[in-house]
């Protein structure tokens, strides 16, 4: 049976698909006014808070990923820490997580391409459903193609917006003259309350900046390579959004509600600073998008090819194309269900279907990293290399998490944000009920997975 393309992704490779699964764009683009409008001048603050909380989850899933390299990567580490009815749930979480991020970011697509062509005076008659369909024939041409082409595409992509997003933040520094920002330096009119708040949110910004441990069958040396590129990308990530942010609060001088208002504050500053940016950064913005989009689709596929493999889905999931050596059946599964869902919801508002889909997204990345932060502490207790720091990080990472979910669902938002928790519990049950349909009727696959978690044979599947 053909298997994935091993040994053939390097560092940057890798470190591609988790930058733009985490798409640093959207942060300054859309983001940052709903943290400003929580936080004001301490919105830079909150960005630093929530880079220390991200990179103690990142140190806890380099952990696992430094031991396990495997497509599945959570399924695999939650099942070989803390066994696999823990395991599947992570799985079955995060497949939720990715495509409905994948979602989201196809709309945020769309979004982006019709401000850029509005900002040159074209305005775009197609139908949402049809632009939708667009972006998902574009996204399955990538994605089941070789791997390597993917990743390279979505790095080049990434680095592309970034550039256009810091010569924003150059253009915005000069027009105040490089001057310090007092209110912000000094944190004027902030207040723990808020700060908290903003943490919270600010925690979604990150989302996908592990999605590099996907590729740890593809990768060489993924033992090091994986955990360098998830601990990179929470760190670069991290310093990108303070700095925009802080920029983005500068050029709104003293209008706090003004920005936390503003549905696109970057193409603000540029009408303020220099309005032939104005395209440029829209341009970045859709590239953007569909980056993190495709890099979104190859993790959902290689999640699905994973449970496939280990038969909690169909086994078909697990079959790879023979010339490509992509999960080509799982990657179309994800891309059907993108459109599918997408277009189904063509007529409602996109800044509504873009916060839908994104409020889903996050409650399977807070249930997975809050795993993965009790899973490593387990996990290099079994090896004899638990250390202190190990379970400092692994008991802080989990409180955050906790703490993320808490603010997610109280105080209680407004419909239908307030229906979103329940649907993903109830969709988290199904799981669970899958599981012990598959545990009754096959029970041999749970001693398989169990065998083969006690295998020397790491990244065995």
């Amino acid at each position: 049976m053909p298997e994935l393309r091993r040994d053939s992704l390097s560092f940057f490779e890798a470190l591609g698909q988790s930058v733009a699964n985490v798409s640093p764009t959207l942060t300054p683009a859309l983001a940052v006014a709903v943290v400003a409008g929580m936080a004001g001048s301490a919105s830079w603050l909150v960005y630093v808070l929530a880079t220390i909380a991200l990179v103690i989850v990142a140190l806890n899933i380099g952990k696992l990923a430094g031991r396990i390299p495997a497509a599945g990567s959570f399924f695999i580490y939650v099942s070989r820490s803390l066994g696999p009815s823990y395991g599947m749930l992570a799985g079955w979480a995060m497949l939720a997580a990715y495509i409905f991020t994948a979602m989201a970011l196809t709309v945020a697509t769309s979004l982006f391409v019709k401000t850029f062509f509005a900002s040159l005076g074209i305005t775009l008659a197609i139908p949402n459903a049809l632009i939708y369909l667009i972006i998902t024939v574009g996204l399955w041409l990538f994605a089941s193609r070789d791997i390597r082409i993917s990743s390279r595409v979505g790095l080049t992509l990434e680095a592309i917006s970034v550039c256009i997003i810091l010569a924003v933040v150059v253009v915005t520094l000069a027009h105040f003259g490089f001057t310090p920002d007092m209110k912000q330096v000094t944190l004027q009119g902030a207040n723990f309350g808020s700060i908290a708040q903003a943490i919270v949110f600010a925690i979604f910004s990150f989302v996908g900046f592990e999605s590099s441990a996907s590729l740890g069958k593809e990768t060489r040396n993924p033992k090091v390579l994986i955990p360098r590129a998830i601990i990179w990308t929470a760190i670069s990530s991290g310093i990108f959004f303070i700095v925009t942010t802080y920029v983005v609060t500068q050029g709104f001088g003293d209008d706090a509600a003004k920005l936390g208002a503003s549905a696109a504050p970057l193409a603000d500053i540029t009408n303020a600073v220099g309005r032939w940016m104005t395209a440029p950064v829209y341009f970045g913005a859709t590239i953007s998008s569909f980056a993190c989009a495709l890099a979104s689709l190859n993790a959902f596929s290689r999640m699905l090819f994973s449970l496939g493999r280990y038969q909690f889905v169909h086994s078909s999931m697990g079959v790879v194309h023979e010339k490509r050596r992509t999960p080509m059946i799982a990657i179309s599964v994800g891309a059907v269900l993108n459109v599918a869902v997408c277009a189904a919801f063509a007529g409602q508002s996109e800044t509504n279907t873009f916060g839908w889909y994104g409020t889903l997204a996050s409650f399977g990345f807070i249930i997975v990293y809050f795993l993965c932060s009790v899973a490593a502490p387990v996990l290099l207790k079994r090896s004899g290399e638990l250390t202190m720091l190990v379970m400092v990080t692994g008991g802080l990472g989990s409180l955050f998490m906790l703490l993320s979910l808490v603010g997610s669902v109280y105080p209680v938002p407004s419909a239908p944000y307030n229906y979103f928790p329940y649907g993903f519990a109830g969709y988290m049950l199904i799981g669970f009920v899958w599981y012990q349909i598959v545990k009754a009727r096959a029970p041999q696959v749970i001693t398989g997975i169990q065998h083969d978690m006690e295998s020397a044979a790491a990244g065995a599947e």
